[in-house]
């Protein structure tokens, strides 16, 4: 199995026209995001982003992490259905933790029941 790799120096591209789009200077990405100035900095090096730090860039940028994903050799995978889910659940801001994990327990039992196959 080929292991996937973040593409660091994709991630930051995007990150850069999202900032060129909203009209910023990455001083201003770095108080929006809430992502040090030195974080920016070295992805502009190159370098990988924490994953907190990633969490906020992606929630700041509306971007998705999986389209800096590269496997070679290989398409890009889509996450299964069941997972979708529960990711719109759990980011539902309608919805408490325990509300969202609530639906998913029971969606997933629902799955199960009625998957063809």
């Amino acid at each position: 199995m080929t292991r996937g790799e973040f593409d660091a120096e994709g991630f930051y591209d995007a990150l850069d026209a999202q900032r060129l789009g909203r009209g910023l200077n990455w001083k201003q990405v770095a108080s929006e995001s809430e992502v040090s100035a030195s974080t920016l900095t070295r992805l502009a090096q190159g370098k990988r982003p924490d994953v907190d730090s990633m969490a906020a860039l992606l929630a700041w940028s509306g971007l998705n992490a999986n389209d800096f994903i590269r496997r070679p050799g290989k398409a890009p995978r889509k996450a299964e259905p069941l997972a979708q889910v529960a990711a719109i659940l759990r980011g539902d801001p309608n919805l408490s933790k325990e509300g969202a994990v609530a639906l998913d327990a029971l969606i997933k039992t629902a799955y199960e029941r009625f998957r063809q196959g």
